[in-house]
C-alpha cells in the first residue's frame, strides 16, 4: 500500500483514474508519487494539473530510472497575493547603480560621487528599459495563458560596459500547448524590439557627446553596428559616427544592447526564446536539429578568430557555443498539447526571426588602437 501524502496534498485515491500509485515519498518540500500511468501523458497532465493546483501544488511528470513519478511542489506565491517582491526590487535597485556606474564611463564623468553622475541616467533608462520591456513581454503573456511565472529579475554586474547581464523571469507552471509556448516565447523579443527601435531612434536624435582622444599607445573597445541600427539611422537621417572628439550619444548603446540581446535570445536552442518559438512552430521534430546551433556558433568563432582585432568576438561566440550546448542538452519546453500553430502565428514567427537576423553582427566587439 502507498504511504500517505501530506494532509494538504491529493491522495493516491484521487489519482486512481489516471495514475496507479504504489509509493509516496517526500523530497524536502516536494511530494513524489511513484506509479503507473493509466492514460497518455497529455491526458495525465491535463487531469492532474487542476487537481494539484486546487491543493496549492505545482506538479510535473518525470521519467525516473525504471519508473514514472509525479513530482509535486508547493506553488510559489503569485503576484495576485499582493506580496512585495523584495528580491526583484533589490536586484533592480542594484542594477540601477551598476548601470549608472557603467553609464558614467560612457559619459566620461570624472567624479562618480558627484552629481555629475546623474548625466548617465538616460543610459540607465535606455539599458534597463529595453531589457525590462523584453522580460515584461514574456511575463504579461504568461499571465494571459495562466502559466505561473515570476516578475523579472535584473542581474547587476559591476565594472562592465553595460552594468548588467540582463533580466530573466522564472516560469514555474506547466506549458498547456504550443500556442501558449509560442506566444510566451515570442512576446519578449517582439516587445524588446519595439523598445529597442524607439531607444535607438531617440539616442540618434540626441546630440553627440565629447570624448577624449585615444592615446597613441592606448586601446579602446569598438562595437559593430547591426543592420537594424543602420536602417534606423538611415530612416531618420542621422549619422552613426562623428569626427574626432565626438561620438553618438550613449543612449544609442542602449539600443545596441537591445539588438544584441534580441539576437542571442532568438538563437533556436533549448530554453532560449528562439528555442521556444522553433519548438512551437515545428513541434518535437525541432529537437533533432537543435544541436546544429552550437556547432554553427563554434564555426563562427573559428571564422572571426582570423579577422584582425576580432579575437574578443571569437571569445563571445565560443562562450555562446558552450551556453547553447548546455541548453540543447537540457532540452526544450514540452507543452501538454501539440496542436499546430495557425497561419497568423507562423507569420509573426517569420517576421520576428527576420528582425532577429537584422540584429546580427559577426564581430560585435573589437579592439581599436
Amino acid at each position: 500500500m502507498p504511504a500517505d501524502p501530506p494532509d494538504d496534498a491529493p491522495t493516491p485515491r484521487a489519482l486512481a483514474s489516471v495514475f496507479s500509485v504504489y509509493e509516496v515519498a517526500r523530497e524536502g518540500e516536494r511530494v513524489v508519487y511513484y506509479g503507473d500511468p493509466l492514460v497518455d501523458r497529455r491526458t495525465l497532465q491535463r487531469t492532474i494539473q487542476p487537481l494539484f493546483g486546487d491543493h496549492g501544488y505545482d506538479v510535473r511528470t518525470e521519467e525516473r530510472p525504471g519508473e514514472t513519478a509525479l513530482v509535486a511542489a508547493p506553488a510559489s506565491a503569485r503576484e495576485d497575493d499582493f506580496t512585495v517582491p523584495w528580491t526583484n526590487v533589490a536586484l533592480a535597485g542594484l542594477t540601477v547603480l551598476t548601470t549608472l556606474y557603467a553609464g558614467a564611463q560612457w559619459y566620461h564623468v570624472d567624479d562618480i560621487l558627484s552629481l555629475d553622475v546623474l548625466r548617465a541616467l538616460p543610459f540607465v533608462v535606455a539599458v534597463m528599459g529595453v531589457l525590462g520591456v523584453h522580460e515584461f513581454g514574456h511575463y504579461l503573456m504568461t499571465r494571459y495563458h495562466d502559466v505561473d511565472a515570476s516578475l523579472p529579475y535584473f542581474i547587476p554586474i559591476p565594472f562592465t560596459p553595460i552594468g548588467t547581464l540582463g533580466a530573466v523571469i522564472r516560469m514555474r507552471g506547466v506549458m498547456p500547448d504550443r500556442k501558449a509556448l509560442f506566444d510566451i516565447g515570442v512576446a519578449g523579443p517582439v516587445a524588446g524590439l519595439v523598445a529597442t527601435i524607439v531607444v535607438s531612434a531617440v539616442g540618434l536624435l540626441l546630440p553627440p557627446i565629447s570624448v577624449p582622444a585615444i592615446p597613441a599607445d592606448g586601446v579602446a573597445i569598438g562595437f559593430g553596428n547591426p543592420p537594424l541600427l543602420r536602417l534606423i539611422a538611415w530612416a531618420i537621417g542621422r549619422p552613426l559616427s562623428y569626427g574626432d572628439g565626438l561620438a553618438v550619444n550613449p543612449v544609442v548603446f542602449g539600443g545596441w544592447v537591445g539588438m544584441f540581446v534580441t539576437f542571442l535570445n532568438l538563437l533556436p536552442a533549448g530554453q532560449l526564446d528562439g528555442g521556444h518559438v522553433m519548438r512551437a512552430v515545428f513541434g518535437p521534430a525541432y529537437e533533432r536539429v537543435a544541436p546544429v546551433v552550437p556547432a554553427v556558433l563554434f564555426g563562427l568563432a573559428a571564422y572571426v578568430y582570423v579577422v584582425p582585432n576580432a579575437a574578443n568576438a571569437a571569445v563571445v561566440w565560443t562562450m555562446w557555443g558552450v551556453i547553447t550546448s548546455l541548453f540543447v542538452f537540457r532540452g526544450s519546453a514540452r507543452p501538454i498539447e501539440e496542436t499546430r500553430l495557425d497561419a497568423k502565428r507562423l507569420v509573426v514567427a517569420a517576421l520576428t526571426l527576420l528582425f532577429g537576423l537584422l540584429c546580427f553582427m559577426p564581430v560585435p566587439i573589437r579592439l581599436i588602437g
